[in-house]
């Protein structure tokens, strides 16, 4: 009889340690191809059950700290590329300036052409 215990138990081990290889090799894997890496998308990749990734401890830390690091790399991504109502606001007045002196210049020339026009006129 603790022949058979002894035989159940190696099973448990083996078993627990390749659902454990299966699942890093699964947040792997995941964060290779830059996929989100929660609970959920590690439990269908692993084909382990989600209550065994909440319940060993190691998982569960490697999972949160993998969706951390994911999460503060989408807000600072967020934090260069996203502009606020006062960028936009600074970046629009500057451009409205460069248009009044594009619009100033091209007047002035318009108005050297035509003296000029009015010179080859009064030549002929």
């Amino acid at each position: 009889m603790a022949d058979n215990t002894k035989n159940l138990e190696e099973s448990w081990s083996r078993r627990s340690t390749d659902a454990k290889t299966r699942t890093l090799e699964a947040i792997e894997a995941l964060m290779r191809e830059k996929e989100s890496v929660n609970f959920n998308s590690v439990h269908l990749r692993s084909g382990v059950s989600k209550n065994y990734l909440y319940n060993n401890e190691e998982l569960r830390k490697r999972i949160e700290e993998c969706r951390a690091d994911e999460q503060a790399r989408e807000k600072a991504w967020h934090s260069k590329y996203d502009k606020t109502s006062k960028s936009k606001d600074v970046i629009i007045e500057t451009k409205d300036k460069y248009i009044a002196k594009l619009e100033a210049e091209n007047r002035r020339l318009r108005k050297e052409i035509n003296q000029l026009r009015a010179m080859i006129y009064e030549a002929k």
